[in-house]
C-alpha cells in the first residue's frame, strides 16, 4: 500500500513516499517531475517505517552527521535509469563528477545527455545524490530540485555547515 508523509528540512518540505515498507520517493516543493500529489497514496503516520528512519537519516544528514544513507528503497525506472542511480549512490560525500564522468561509470561515455535525463528523474534526491553531478566545467547545470536547492546542498556539504538565511530560500 502506498502511503506518504511530509518532513520540514533545511531546503523546504519534503514529501516522503513509501510502498510498504521500502521508500519509493522523496520529493520537494515545486520539484521538475514531480509525481501528481494523488499519486502519493493516504498520508501515513511519520513514526511508521520507512518514514521515521528516513527523517532521523535526514535529520542526521542536516546536522552534518551522517554522510551516507542506509534505507530500504524500491525505485522505478527503466534499467538504464537504475544503472545511473546506482553510480549516483557511489558519489563521496562533499565530491561532484561530471555528466561525462557518471556516462563513462555506466559504461556509456557518449551517453551524457541520457544520463542527465535519467539523473533528473531520480525520484529520490538527496538520498541518491543527483546534486552531486554537474557540468563538465563544474558550472552548476539543471537540478530537479531547483539550482539554489543544488548550490545549498553542495554548499553545505562541502563546509558541513547550513547557510543561516536558507530557509528563505525554499
Amino acid at each position: 500500500m502506498r502511503t506518504h508523509t511530509v518532513v520540514d528540512s533545511p531546503v523546504g518540505p519534503l514529501t516522503l513516499v513509501a510502498d510498504d515498507d521500502h521508500l519509493t520517493g522523496l520529493y520537494m516543493t515545486g520539484q521538475r517531475h514531480r509525481p501528481a500529489e494523488e499519486t502519493f497514496g493516504v498520508r501515513g503516520d511519520p513514526a511508521d517505517e520507512p518514514f521515521a528512519s528516513a527523517a532521523a537519516q535526514l535529520t542526521a544528514y542536516f546536522a552534518g552527521e551522517r554522510t551516507t544513507f542506509d534505507l530500504p528503497l524500491r525505485l522505478a525506472g527503466t534499467e538504464f535509469q537504475q544503472r545511473v542511480w546506482e553510480q549516483l549512490r557511489a558519489i563521496p560525500y562533499g565530491e561532484t563528477i561530471s555528466y561525462g564522468e557518471l556516462a563513462e561509470r555506466v559504461g556509456n561515455p557518449a551517453a551524457s545527455r541520457a544520463v542527465g535525463l535519467a539523473n533528473g528523474k531520480n525520484p529520490v534526491g538527496i538520498i541518491v545524490p543527483c546534486h552531486r553531478v554537474v557540468g563538465a566545467n563544474g558550472s552548476m547545470t539543471g537540478y530537479g530540485g531547483g539550482l539554489e536547492r543544488k548550490r545549498y546542498l553542495l554548499g553545505f556539504e562541502s563546509t558541513g555547515k547550513a547557510q543561516e538565511d536558507a530557509g528563505a530560500l525554499f
